[in-house]
């Protein structure tokens, strides 16, 4: 199953799906444990409960009309949002048409976002031809949220534009405690950090959903993962994701709900959570979750004023794994090539030579990835020594780079301090080179180099060249990177 979802959301060629199923045996560096005391939660509102349930299994409860569900059991879940962007939206509408009829109508056009992200910025034919048929699609159903890319010359001249899908849908209010997501992209469950159950699905399922609201899926069984200690200056939320996908491979949360707690989470912003979540997917997972509270009530409502009702974990649910993690003993790490689980201490590499550094992406291209990258480079003075790529996620990054004055630095934004460090300026917002994409795509491995991302990925060919190697990295490791021309340690660069 691992292989199989994986190479249909990113489109890998099977022997690298492959790869990625293999198990490899890792030190433990954490301990597996019986399940933490339970955190004192508000009441579920979700009436009647047969049995103690996970947050994942809350929520599929309610969306399927049970008091409760169970881990292997198969239900029709009612959907509260499908999201689909310019890869796979053409797919899935065309199968939407041909199994439901021409005449068919959306299920909820105003439940449909539409996001073109992937392939926009190209002159390639056939990615532009699939934001055309998209444009098409809007207007024959009505969808209300469309954010479209009118205006290639200068994007900022179009206010629909949005940027990447998944850091789009949570500016603009699409995510919300206890709801349930789906999108034709496996970093859909990005979302998850709201405490909704969001998932990738591939065209055929998205293309039923159109048609009914509704998708037959697998309660997926639970892992907790709990964080406590305290976090060290030089550590960022990437790097904790990457210490868990490294402890339990990209293998070991295959089909499984990724549920984080503890309070390391509960003192995260929301882009952290969403960094966390983002990756489940390279661990196998199916969703992730984190438990919702006031931060994630304040950010939302700042957003829409739909109603939503939040769900939490009971105390006494079960877990079919306990991991718990003391950050305060974490080092700065990177995931070597060509894997997200090939964990190494970042001080252990500094012998790799680089050949560019690229900070972006739905998991690294956030508003605060690029503050704690730039928070580094003032810091640390001088100037990058190999080009360093920034590409925000979207358009509200893109104006924070440039309106918002960064804390002890002198009251420059970051914009600026790249500026001085000699990066090269920010590009418009999408996902770029994260997946490669047509040779003219902003920042494309066109070559065989080393690169250092914070992008979530770095199989072979991923940003583009077939023989590149990419060590997925925080935004304060891909920083010092650019200033060593090496992968480098954060804390040598005053982290």
């Amino acid at each position: 199953m691992f292989k199989v979802v994986f190479a249909v959301f990113a489109g890998w060629p099977t022997h690298f799906a492959r790869q990625l199923s293999t198990r490899r045996h890792l030190a433990p560096v954490c301990a597996v444990s019986a399940p933490p005391a339970p955190a004192v939660r508000a009441p579920a509102t979700t009436g009647s409960v047969k049995k103690a349930q996970t947050l994942t299994e809350k929520i599929l409860a309610r969306h399927s009309n049970n008091a409760s569900v169970a881990p292997g059991q198969n239900i029709w879940t009612n959907v509260d949002k499908l999201m689909t962007h310019d890869v796979c939206g053409p797919g899935t509408f065309g199968i939407f048409q041909r199994e439901f009829g021409e005449n068919a109508q959306v299920w909820d056009p105003e439940k449909v976002v539409i996001i073109p992200d992937h392939y926009i910025f190209t002159s390639d034919p056939r990615a532009n031809r699939n934001v055309d048929i998209l444009r098409d699609m809007v207007k024959q159903y009505g969808i209300k949220y469309f954010y479209d890319i009118t205006d290639r010359s200068d994007f900022k001249a179009n206010p629909d534009y949005k940027g990447v899908c998944h850091i789009a849908l949570a500016q603009e209010g699409h995510c919300k405690p206890g709801e349930v997501l789906f999108g034709t992209d496996s970093h859909t469950c990005n979302a998850g950090a709201f405490g909704q159950f969001a998932t990738g699905v591939g065209n055929t399922d998205a293309g039923f959903i159109l048609g009914t609201g509704k998708l037959l899926i697998k309660v997926p069984p639970t892992m907790r993962f709990v964080l406590e200690g305290e976090m060290p200056s030089h550590l960022l939320a990437k790097d904790l994701i990457l210490q868990i996908i490294g402890e339990i491979t990209v293998a070991g949360g295959t089909y499984k709900a990724m549920e984080f707690t503890g309070p390391v989470v509960d003192a995260m912003t929301m882009e952290d959570r969403m960094t966390i979540c983002n990756m489940v997917v390279e661990a196998g997972g199916k969703n992730g979750t984190c438990p919702p509270d006031q931060t994630t009530f304040d950010y939302v409502r700042e957003r829409t004023s739909e109603l939503f009702e939040p769900v939490y974990a009971d105390d006494s649910a079960s877990y079919v794994q306990d991991y718990r993690f003391d950050v305060s003993k974490l080092q700065p790490l990177v995931a070597a090539p060509h894997s997200p689980d090939n964990r190494k201490n970042a001080a252990d590499c500094r012998d790799v030579k680089i050949d560019r550094v690229y900070i972006g992406s739905c998991t690294g291209g956030k508003t605060e990835d690029f503050q704690a990258a730039a928070r580094l480079l003032h810091r640390a003075g001088g100037r990058v020594v190999v080009p360093t790529f920034l590409v925000p996620a979207t358009q509200k990054v893109w104006a924070d780079m440039y309106g918002q004055p960064l804390p002890d630095c002198g009251g420059l934004t970051a914009a600026q301090v790249f500026e001085a460090a000699g990066c090269v300026a920010p590009a418009a917002p999408s996902c770029a080179a994260c997946l490669g994409g047509p040779k003219d795509t902003f920042a494309r491995m066109n070559e065989p180099q080393v690169c250092v991302s914070t992008t979530n990925r770095n199989f072979p060919g991923r940003m583009g060249h077939k023989d590149g190697q990419v060590y997925l990295a925080s935004p304060y490791t891909a920083a010092a990177s650019a200033l060593a021309g090496r992968v480098a340690d954060p804390r040598d660069y005053g982290a």
